[in-house]
């Protein structure tokens, strides 16, 4: 069969497609053209497929002497309320599932299905493509529909009026009317594309941008066994993995983090011819495994760098593997629309000011905290009592939601990860929303008022009743660094570095380790050495759950840290990260998981068994090693080189050098691949053999409270005697203008961590008089002491 030349304008191949034909097949289908031709020499794989023409869609109107009907339709739209939205949608569509599809469109139609896809009757992706003629270059993703599984001519045909029909859903009639689209110059393409066997393998999604924070230094990836409709609506968890760009230009191990979903349902193709999938229960061996192996998430991060690169703007893509052929596949790549448009330099930051037990959490998305109203609601048909600034709760969101979603503070959901219908449209309209709360539908009650708070990192809650909090409009444009000092963070949580990244910063004077082996691996090093002997059942089952993807338990250890110090350095990055090796105290490592039977009782732990001390001790050393191990992965695996390392408590200098070899006989050797070492000054034999130091180490780094402590005398737990404890007091300065002018005479750096800086004016100007090199802050004084040193280095130059 020939197609006739009149015919020619409704059909085009990819291979006929590039981004110029976006006002004849939208984006959708423009960017699959694109990429089909211009990015297959550099081997991404995209399956083949055609579209159907925006003039195709224009000659189904007239042809059926639609033009003007819906005009007329939409004409008697209330909008207002939009209270008819509901009988104008279902009356529009009926319109277009009731008309006909003249023989040319349906023989052009028939003729590509045969001649692009090789065997008979292939199954097809058959998805919208909108377009609209004064504004091509629209986003129109999400509002309109796609039909999987479609074979055979009769299913394809209807599926593309079904398509042609979505023109017109609930929340594509409510987006035209928000964005200020005329209704009758917006069009449907429709694209038809070779099906990629996800039902035997797994598919997902990507932004070349961290989806929360807009953070452009990562790719992050989510995805689920099967087909990914459960994973945009948020029926099921699905594994997470983020790759920082740098480490893929470099080809070394771009993965930083991942995290495996519970997927405990996969969308397959349904055997039956009355539906085209099923939703089955995922077999648990599928459940607890990662759904791609680090090749195949290293290959996609690759893909994602080349698409990102070719459009030159961050991305939003959709994935798939073939379960039979083992292949990856590209099945749409098309411009992120949240992040990427913000230009301002404002950030507006959110901290509650008063401490509670939440009635739940879940994932977190934004950075806001709100309260209000909660609304408990099934389906957008119970959105009656839904009043602008209620909170919905529900068990999870599609795009039917759209319409009334623009009324509401914030968002809570039962199921859903980060890349769920829910967390996109949150983003998109700017409210805080809560997704994969698992129960929250049962344990909010329908108009309870409720605080959502969203401003504790990836980690969202919610609180009974209204909590008060405080915004502060942080506005960068005027914020300049002063050349000397440097200012930086001190930091523990991964979570927060990403946003944190954005302020004015010289990088990370002091990387808590603490934090993330206390949230992240939660388990003491030495209960994961002696796994098999440990005493303590009860804990023992616990580490055991916590390690059921780790045959040598260590490596959980060494997986757990280096994600969480890369993920703190990759924000950062390429400003330094200093990373302090652990420092708990004896009653703190404790307090891990199967720490009791490692851990003597001491009398006074802070002057005890803690920092360089352990370190050698063979009561410590196999997991000092672990800590090792996890340091060089993030600086020669995965490249991340601007990590220094740093030694607390060290008492003399034969501990140091002690320190010092035993981490070379680790892997990491002072002075190789930029490694800098430092030690904590925190005793004062750290400044009465400061010089002594500076022959072993690349700097100091002062630790005022314990400083303070130790030469006042002061336990610095105690009540008792708080008031004695000044980090201001003569003694503590002289000591640390010491230590400036010894290092600096050696050629050494020295920098300050601690509150005093930010607490007292007088111990500011006096370290910036000193010419100290750094000074840290907490993330919550950090803008606060920014700008107190920013104006007295000022000072001081002018002097």
């Amino acid at each position: 069969m020939k197609i006739k030349l009149s015919m020619m304008s409704y059909i085009k191949k990819f291979s006929e497609i590039s981004i110029k034909d976006l006002s004849e097949v939208g984006g959708k289908n423009a960017s699959l053209g694109e990429m089909y031709n211009k990015l297959a020499s550099q081997n991404i794989a995209i399956p083949n497929g055609f579209a159907v023409t925006s003039s195709a869609f224009k000659h189904f109107i007239a042809y059926n002497k639609l033009d003007g009907v819906h005009t007329r339709l939409m004409a008697d739209l209330d909008r207002k309320n939009f209270s008819n939205l509901k009988q104008i949608g279902e009356k529009a569509r009926e319109l277009i599932l009731h008309a006909r599809i003249s023989n040319d469109l349906i023989e052009a139609i028939s003729f590509a299905y045969s001649e692009v896809f090789a065997n008979n009757d292939p199954a097809v992706a058959v998805r919208s493509s909108a377009t609209a003629e004064d504004l091509p270059e629209a986003s129109f993703a999400g509002q309109h529909e796609s039909y999987l599984n479609i074979s055979g001519n009769e299913k394809l045909i209807l599926a593309v009026k079904k398509c042609f029909a979505s023109l017109y859903t609930d929340r594509a009639i409510k987006y035209r009317e928000d964005k200020g689209f005329d209704h009758s110059k917006v069009f449907l393409s429709v694209g038809i594309q070779e099906m990629v066997r996800a039902d035997k393998g797994c598919s997902g999604v990507g932004f070349t941008l961290d989806p929360d924070s807009g953070f452009a230094g990562v790719i992050h990836f989510e995805g689920v066994w099967g087909l990914g409709e459960n994973m945009v609506q948020g029926t099921v968890n699905p594994d997470e993995f983020l790759l920082f760009k740098t480490s893929l230009r470099k080809k070394k191990f771009p993965i930083i983090q991942k995290k495996l979903g519970s997927k405990q349902q996969m969308m397959v193709y349904a055997d039956d011819t009355a539906q085209n999938t099923n939703n089955i229960t995922t077999p648990s061996e599928l459940q607890n495994q990662f759904i791609l192996n680090d090749e195949e998430i290293t290959l996609l991060g690759n893909w994602a760098l080349i698409i990102e690169d070719y459009y030159k703007k961050p991305m939003d893509i959709e994935w798939a593997k073939d379960g039979l052929s083992g292949e990856l596949f590209i099945l749409q790549a098309r411009p992120e629309t949240v992040h990427s448009q913000k230009k301002s330099l404002e950030i507006t930051e959110f901290k509650l000011l008063e401490t509670k037990e939440p009635l739940l959490k879940g994932q977190a998305i934004g950075s806001k905290i709100i309260s209000g109203k909660a609304r408990i609601i099934q389906s957008p048909e119970e959105s009656d009592d839904l009043e602008p600034g209620d909170i919905l709760v529900t068990n999870l969101t599609s795009p039917d939601w759209d319409p009334i979603l623009k009324t509401v503070s914030a968002i809570i959901t039962n199921k859903g990860g980060r890349t769920s219908h829910a967390s996109i449209i949150a983003r998109e309209l700017g409210v805080p929303a809560i997704v994969g709360t698992a129960n929250a539908t049962e344990l909010i009650k329908d108009g309870q008022t409720i605080t959502v708070n969203c401003a504790e990192g990836n980690t969202g809650l919610v609180y009974d009743g209204v909590l008060t909090w405080e915004e502060k409009v942080l506005d960068f444009k005027n914020v300049h660094l002063p050349n000397h000092p440097q200012i930086c963070f001190i930091l523990g949580d991964p979570e927060k570095a990403f946003n944190l990244s954005f302020y004015p910063n010289n990088g990370v004077g002091l990387m808590r380790m603490e934090f993330i082996i206390s949230h992240q691996v939660k388990i003491h090093p030495m209960a994961l050495v002696n796994f098999n002997t440990l005493k303590n059942l009860k804990d023992k089952k616990v580490i055991r759950d916590l390690t059921q993807q780790y045959p040598e338990k260590g490596t959980y250890f060494i997986d757990k840290l280096a994600e969480g110090i890369a993920i703190i350095a990759a924000a950062f990055y390429p400003k330094d990260v200093i990373v302090r090796m652990s420092d708990f105290k004896t009653n703190e490592y404790a307090n891990l998981l199967g720490g009791k039977e490692f851990e003597p009782e001491e009398e006074n732990p802070m002057l005890g068994f803690r920092g360089a001390s352990r370190y050698y001790n063979d009561l410590y050393k196999p997991g000092f090693k672990l800590e090792c191990e996890a340091v060089k992965r993030v600086r020669d695996d995965m490249g991340l080189d601007n990590v220094k390392l740093m030694i607390p408590f060290c008492r003399t200098p034969d501990e140091g050098e002690k320190v010092i070899e035993l981490m070379k006989t680790y892997g990491l050797v002072r002075g190789k691949n930029k490694l800098e070492i430092y030690v904590m000054a925190e005793i004062p034999s750290n400044i009465l053999l400061a010089e002594e130091l500076a022959g072993l180490f690349d700097g100091f780094s002062i630790g005022s409270n314990d400083l303070t402590q130790l030469i006042l005398g002061v336990d610095r737990d105690s009540a008792l005697v708080a008031s004695l404890f000044d980090e201001n007091n003569l003694a503590s300065k002289e000591m640390i203008k010491l230590l400036i002018q010894t290092a600096h005479k050696c050629g050494s750096k020295v920098g300050i961590c601690g509150q005093g800086p930010g607490d007292s004016v007088e111990f500011a100007q006096f370290l910036v008089e000193e010419g100290i090199d750094s000074i840290s802050f907490n993330p919550d004084m950090f803008l606060k002491g920014l700008d107190l040193v920013s104006k007295l280095a000022l000072q001081h130059e002018m002097r």
